[in-house]
């Protein structure tokens, strides 16, 4: 799969993960954030996420920090908590 990360309107880390035969342009095209952060592909494994890679024609790479905001967006809420992870 692909992702992208971007900053929301108050500056938290929003990740979209998208199928491979989506171009990273055209996704980017159709999100309303201003601010791409990182990019690139994403894996599971051994049930870890795993980043990698880049979006050349975004200037942007996978970073280290990826592949845990990703996860934090799995992990289970209690019901009416906020997703600011």
């Amino acid at each position: 799969m692909k992702y992208i990360i971007f900053e929301d309107f108050s500056g938290h880390p929003v990740p979209f993960i998208f199928p491979h035969r989506v171009d990273h342009a055209d996704m980017r095209e159709q999100l309303p954030y201003t601010r791409v952060l990182s990019a690139g592909y994403v894996d599971i494994v051994d049930g870890a996420f795993h980043c990698h890679g880049g979006a050349p024609e975004l200037q942007v790479s996978a970073r280290n920090e990826d592949a845990a905001i990703i996860a934090a967006k799995f992990a289970p809420r209690l019901p009416g908590e906020a997703d600011i992870a």
